[in-house]
């Protein structure tokens, strides 16, 4: 890697940590745990109103089930995907049927639309401008170099924990050093991490003359699995329909939920005890599939793969 630019938005925070992996993976977490700390509060407060729905996603789900409808999201984007390996997978599965027991009027994720952003390139563009930008990135030969970089580096993601705010719920992950008896990758990779991924590849992308035009540049490793789409099952059945007022022990119970996913997570996979089972709940990234560049009609887990990187067991 070329040395880094003074406009890559990822460096400060490395340079904050003095490249320490260690106090990286410390950011990450209170980034995290402040935002859910955050939410609750607001959330649980009396002066709750109610979700903050996603207009647009509403519209599609309602495409789907309607024939007739014509809606279209004619927001076209262009990112760097890190998709989840297939225990991965199974386990926002799990977690997504028990939060759909308490919230079954929630949108979540179908499984071939999970993934992680690791860099965003730019959103809210024509098609033609995303095939321009894609056009640019394989004429400099950097394609690559990009979606292969997971070969060259063990990135690890571990304890799982579930995220939400207003308007949606996600997985988050912290990242971790490689441990020192890896038997697959050198003793260097233990300061590289998933922030240092996201610093390299935006370092590529730019290296091919594209401005970057991202809106996450946070401490954060998230897959989103549901967001909402309706307030219904969270308002007062007996509450005058043009006043509609928050259903505040459904709301409490979501929560007191994800709370208990939580507690489950924390003792099932963050442990050291079970290294069976925080395998489960760990994550190489780059296992079974590459990094990819995505884009197109994405916002939500579609869109088009252009390119797809090399996996490994």
């Amino acid at each position: 890697m070329a040395q880094i630019t003074l406009e890559n938005p990822f460096q400060q925070l490395i340079t904050d940590c003095d490249g320490d992996s260690g106090l990286l993976q410390d950011r990450y977490e209170a980034h995290r745990s402040a935002r859910n700390a955050q939410y609750a509060a607001k959330i649980l407060s009396p002066n709750f109103s109610g979700w903050q729905v996603d207009g647009i996603l509403k519209k599609l789900h309602e495409n789907s089930n309607n024939r007739e409808s014509q809606f279209v999201d004619t927001r076209n984007n262009l990112a760097i995907w890190a998709r989840p390996p297939r225990h991965i997978q199974e386990l926002i599965a799990e977690i997504q049927e028990e939060i759909r027991n308490v919230a079954p009027g929630l949108w979540f994720t179908p499984p071939d639309c999970l993934h992680m952003t690791t860099l965003e390139i730019t959103n809210s563009q024509t098609s033609s401008e995303i095939n321009t930008l894609v056009s640019c990135l394989e004429e400099r030969d950097v394609v690559p170099e990009i979606i292969d970089h997971t070969l060259m580096h063990c990135i690890r993601l571990i304890r799982p924990m579930v995220n939400y705010d207003t308007s949606a719920l996600a997985l988050s992950f912290i990242p971790a050093p490689t441990p020192s008896n890896s038997q697959t990758h050198s003793a260097a990779d233990g300061a590289y991490t998933y922030h240092h991924l996201r610093r390299d590849v935006c370092e590529q992308v730019m290296s091919a003359g594209i401005k970057m035009n991202t809106r996450y540049t946070a401490p954060s490793a998230h897959i989103t699995i549901a967001r909402f789409i309706t307030q219904k099952g969270f308002q007062l059945e007996e509450a005058n329909p043009d006043k509609p007022r928050v259903d505040k022990n459904r709301v409490r119970r979501l929560i007191e939920t994800i709370e208990v996913i939580n507690h489950k997570l924390q003792h099932e996979y963050w442990s050291n005890e079970n290294r069976a089972m925080i395998s489960k709940g760990e994550w190489c990234v780059g296992q079974e599939k590459g990094l990819e560049i995505h884009g197109g009609r994405s916002w939500y887990g579609g869109g088009e793969a252009f390119h797809v990187g090399k996996g490994f067991d």
